[in-house]
């Protein structure tokens, strides 16, 4: 009976040190989950398993903004450690953006990851969102679009009328005509624009009894162009005038009068 109670008691401690001797083993030969690299980061499978025994494998991948450059990113448990990773990430490049109608677009420093761009519109038009795209890991970020410039509806005038009838807001370069009632002179400019500030380029006109004449650009251009030709061409004649006068004298001055001589000698005879 002693010797059964030894030979027991013998097993229980080597059952014993063997189950330590496993567990030891096994935890030394188990690898943590891995911490990634530069710019990479273990994918969601990975992080999802609960342990790496030895020789399991493990999987990286570039993080966000970065894009896969060359490698495979796939890591082995050796030994309690895993293997260096062969993946390398660089970051991603969005690229010039999109031609957008009306649109214009500044590259400062780059079209890389993170990198951020001015948005401008041509003349005439004008930002509707934001005025900048920003290049994120889905590519450019920003909504904003270039709106013509509209002008508020033209006022009415007392004692005329104008040719805007559309409900719409007249748009940049768009114009209109003002003219008066019967029995009234239009005074001041008959046509006004929008201008690219969404301001027309002048206040409209007033319809007034008496004779007034509404301002035209082109007439007005005209006018003054005809005066000043008049006064030099007034001007040249007088300097031409006073040249022929000076030219006169100057041949008078050497005239010897030889066809008088006779005379004045029998004159002086007498």
């Amino acid at each position: 009976m002693e010797v059964l109670l030894e030979d027991t008691r013998g097993q229980r401690q080597f059952k014993s040190l063997l189950l330590v001797f496993l567990f030891v083993w096994n935890t030394a030969a188990d690898c943590l989950i891995p911490e990634g690299g530069p710019n990479m980061v273990p994918t969601t499978e990975t992080l999802l398993r609960n342990d790496f025994p030895e020789g399991s494998e493990a999987v990286l991948e570039c993080a966000n903004g970065y894009v896969e450059d060359s490698g495979s990113g796939i890591l082995t448990c050796r030994g309690g450690k895993w293997t260096e990773p062969d993946l390398t990430c660089i970051k991603k490049d969005c690229g010039v953006p999109e031609e957008q109608k009306n649109m214009k677009f500044h590259i400062f420093h780059g079209t890389l990851y993170g990198d951020m761009i001015k948005v401008t519109c041509d003349e005439g038009y004008r930002i509707n969102g934001t005025s900048y795209r920003q290049c994120i890991a889905t590519g450019w970020f920003g909504s904003g679009q270039c709106d013509i410039v509209t002008c508020n509806k033209p006022l009415q005038v007392a004692n005329g009328r104008s040719s805007w009838i559309s409900e719409k807001n007249p748009e940049y370069k768009q114009f209109v005509n003002y003219s008066c009632a019967d029995g009234y002179t239009l005074r001041g400019n008959a046509s006004i624009t929008c201008s690219k500030t969404g301001q027309y380029d002048s206040p409209p006109p007033e319809c007034q009894e008496g004779e007034y004449e509404a301002v035209n650009p082109s007439k007005n251009t005209a006018l003054i162009l005809a005066v000043t030709f008049v006064s030099l061409v007034a001007v040249l004649g007088v300097v031409l005038f006073f040249l022929c006068k000076c030219q006169q004298k100057r041949k008078g001055s050497y005239d010897t009068r030889e066809d008088l001589k006779p005379e004045l000698l029998q004159f002086q005879n007498l």
